[in-house]
C-alpha cells in the first residue's frame, strides 16, 4: 500500500513546481505545496491545504522534489499524519533528516533522482 502511494506521488512531483511537497493516499491527491523560498513552508502548504479541504492524513504519504535540507520538513509530516516520504536525499544534513524520520516512525525512501525545477 505504502509502495503504490510514492510511486502515484513521485508520478506527480515533476509537473510541481519549486520546493514542490505533495501529499496523499490511496490514490489521491490530498494536498500541494510550492513555490515556496523553504521546503518546510512548503510542507506547511500542504498540510494546511488537505486540511481546508478537509482530508485527514492520517496514514498518508508525501513526496518531495528535492531532498529536505533539514528535519523541520519531516517532523511538519509526520506531525499531520504521514507516514512514509518519498524524496531523493543528497543533503549534507541527511543523517539529521534520516534520524528525525526513525525517531518519528517514518519510512523514509531515499530515489537519488531530483525533480525540482523554478
Amino acid at each position: 500500500e505504502q509502495d503504490s502511494d510514492l510511486r502515484f506521488l513521485w508520478g506527480l512531483i515533476p509537473g510541481v513546481k519549486s520546493n514542490a511537497i505533495v501529499v496523499g493516499g490511496a490514490g489521491q491527491l490530498l494536498g500541494v505545496g510550492a513555490g515556496q523560498m523553504s521546503r518546510v513552508d512548503s510542507c506547511r502548504l500542504a498540510v494546511w491545504k488537505a486540511a481546508e479541504a478537509g482530508h485527514d492524513l492520517a496514514r498518508s504519504a508525501a513526496a518531495s522534489d528535492a531532498f529536505f535540507p533539514f528535519a523541520d520538513g519531516v517532523e511538519v509530516l509526520a506531525q499531520a499524519g504521514v507516514t512514509v516520504i518519498v524524496q531523493p536525499g543528497g543533503s549534507k544534513r541527511d543523517d539529521e533528516v534520516i534520524d528525525a524520520a526513525n525517531r518519528l516512525g517514518l519510512v523514509l525512501v531515499h530515489t537519488g533522482t531530483r525533480h525540482f525545477r523554478h
